[in-house]
């Protein structure tokens, strides 16, 4: 194999948030309407590499994936050893518009997976005059528990295995072993606490049940894309947002699992690639 660059580009962005300073590690490649995409709970924005390397999708968007404050190369602030990760609705929806708004994007399509799935349902309905079009991936209101948080942050257990763990059987059967085991990767890595920290915005905080059939689509156009083998964001919960949300667009993707974009880019850009030509 001969050596070659890719044509993706990193840099750190420097940005107050929250009222103290971040140092928050940005990648994007290609060039035209900005597509800011949105990593799933404790993993990082590595997770897009499918879609920066896909001059079909590069051609017309810059698509850009930033590490979250605490993920990934993204350090968490100073102080951070005396203080618990616990990510809030509020904090991840003016996380995401103040680099939005660092970043000089005018109004871009935003895309977000699992959390960041269930954080583009605020935005559609907090803030739809931010955005051109929101596109959720295994976006649903809510989540029932189904294990013990406590496990994923004990001084008696490798936290990154734990993580993979119980992430492994959410990708679905079918995706190429090595996209499935660098997806699982990237959980190995994860700070201590962090995933655990994502999941109280995810099974708790982020709960947007009593509100979602409010989001009006008229504002921004609202894309539902969900794995059919997916029993965290099941199908029949991303169909019930769905029936909930007048005028969003809904496919259930055969084949693929809670990390479409990460565990089969190539099955996955086969649904992703007439949404964005229909936003475009």
């Amino acid at each position: 194999m001969s050596a070659h660059f890719e044509s993706t580009i990193g840099r750190y962005l420097h940005l107050d948030l929250f009222g103290r300073k971040h140092r928050i590690y940005v990648e994007e490649a290609g060039n035209g309407t900005p597509l800011l995409c949105l990593h799933t709970a404790g993993a990082d924005g590595r997770q897009y590499r499918g879609l920066m390397n896909d001059e079909r999708v590069t051609a017309n968007h810059r698509v850009i994936a930033f590490d979250m404050p605490w993920h990934g190369k993204s350090s968490p602030p100073a102080g951070w050893h005396n203080e618990e990760y616990q990510l809030t609705s509020a904090q991840y929806t003016e996380m995401i518009l103040t680099v939005s708004d660092a970043l000089e994007l005018d109004k871009p399509i935003v895309m977000g997976c699992s959390i960041g799935g269930r954080i583009v349902l605020h935005l559609a309905l907090e803030h739809p005059e931010r955005f051109r079009a929101i596109i959720g991936l295994q976006a649903g209101a809510h989540v029932d528990p189904y294990y013990d948080l406590n496990f994923l942050h004990r001084p008696d257990v490798h936290g990154g295995e734990v993580c993979a763990a119980i992430v492994s059987g959410l990708v679905g059967p079918d995706a190429p072993d090595f996209h499935r085991w660098e997806t699982l990767w990237h959980y190995m890595q994860g700070g201590p606490g962090v995933f655990k920290g994502d999941l109280y915005f995810y099974k708790l905080d982020g709960d947007i049940r009593a509100r979602v059939a409010q989001i009006d689509t008229s504002k921004c156009p609202l894309f539902l894309l969900s794995g059919e083998y997916d029993y965290s964001c099941t199908p029949e919960e991303t169909l019930a947002v769905a029936r909930s949300v007048k005028g969003s667009h809904v496919t259930i993707m055969k084949g693929l699992g809670h990390f479409p974009m990460s565990e089969d880019p190539k099955k996955f850009l086969g649904y992703l690639l007439p949404v964005l030509e229909t936003i475009k």
